[in-house]
């Protein structure tokens, strides 16, 4: 028996089963990586390059497009080596570390949605006083809060997972060090992990959910309201995109991490796993791009000046 102060590494095994994929597997995550940087840089410079993107809304969407640089660079990387060059092995430090900082980024992106979605309530709902109450002081507090808030899960998280014993095989059935993946290489006793993980994950991503929810209620409610066909497309396109975003990031995380017996399929896991970590940072410019007028205005304006 050999406890989890002896072990240095673990293997990722995740997709193994299928070598003739593996080439498929590292070329497609390479290109989604690639796109996730570049659309995601390029949403960066778009907000600062043009001051009439200088707007609550518009600073929680550059806040949101580097953190998904961030998030997406703490998994993909490693995986696409892993299915290139057969790298597997991962340090213990180094798990732990991709399990920090996964974490901190995955639970930061819940709270900046809710964040998003209040902005959208008080700018619909409330707009005579939207420019008061989203003031910069809110929304920098609104921004560390959600780091903060991601400190603190990522730290119970990680403490947690890694006070667990790691006996004989030190395989994960994964591509990346993941809570439940990792827990299920355990060979101690995760009962109470779990009901740890499903308590605070699943209080994180319910509350943060709910806010979300509430706030879209009363948003349908005032734009079916609006006297104009006009003002209702307008309201309705400002909240489109970011519905989308919303609906794909919460679907996938609640069925991970919010449901009893989440750790009991990893094979299922690995491939949800695929749609948080890799696909939907990397759609989240293209969704907030192409459903919005005023960024693809200033997206043209930029390509014209340069000669396009």
């Amino acid at each position: 028996m050999e406890s989890h102060a002896n072990i240095t590494e673990f293997i990722l095994t995740g997709f193994k089963s299928h070598p003739g994929s593996q080439f498929f597997l590292s070329v497609l995550f390479s290109t989604m990586y690639i796109v996730t940087v570049v659309g995601n840089a390029c949403m960066i410079l778009i907000i600062r390059m043009d001051s009439k993107l200088h707007t609550p809304m518009y600073f929680f969407l550059e806040n949101l497009s580097i953190l998904d640089i961030c998030y997406s660079s703490v998994i993909t990387p490693k995986a696409a080596l892993a299915f290139s060059l057969g790298r597997r092995i991962i340090s213990y430090n180094g798990c732990a570390s991709q399990m920090f900082f996964f974490s901190l980024f995955g639970t930061t992106e819940a709270f900046f949605l809710a964040v998003m979605a209040y902005d959208r309530f008080t700018a619909i709902c409330n707009p005579l006083l939207y420019q008061i109450i989203m003031n910069k002081r809110l929304c920098v507090f609104m921004v560390v809060g959600s780091y903060l808030s991601g400190c603190i899960n990522c730290t119970i998280q990680t403490g947690f997972t890694f006070s667990l014993s790691f006996c004989g095989p030190k395989e994960i059935n994964h591509f990346f060090c993941d809570v439940p993946a990792v827990m299920h290489t355990s060979c101690s006793d995760t009962l109470v992990n779990e009901i740890v993980m499903l308590a605070v994950c699943g209080s994180i991503i319910v509350g943060t959910a709910l806010v979300v929810f509430i706030s879209y209620v009363y948003i349908i409610i005032t734009i079916v309201q609006m006297p104009s066909a006009e003002s209702r497309h307008r309201a309705f396109s400002t909240c489109s995109s970011h519905m989308l975003a919303v609906s794909l990031f919460f679907g996938t995380v609640f069925f991970m991490y919010a449901q009893p017996g989440a750790t009991s399929s990893p094979d299922k896991s690995n491939t949800i796993s695929i749609l948080y970590t890799v696909v939907i940072p990397m759609l989240n410019p293209f969704i907030y791009t192409l459903r919005n007028k005023e960024v693809k205005g200033s997206l043209k304006k930029r390509l014209k000046r340069k000669g396009f």
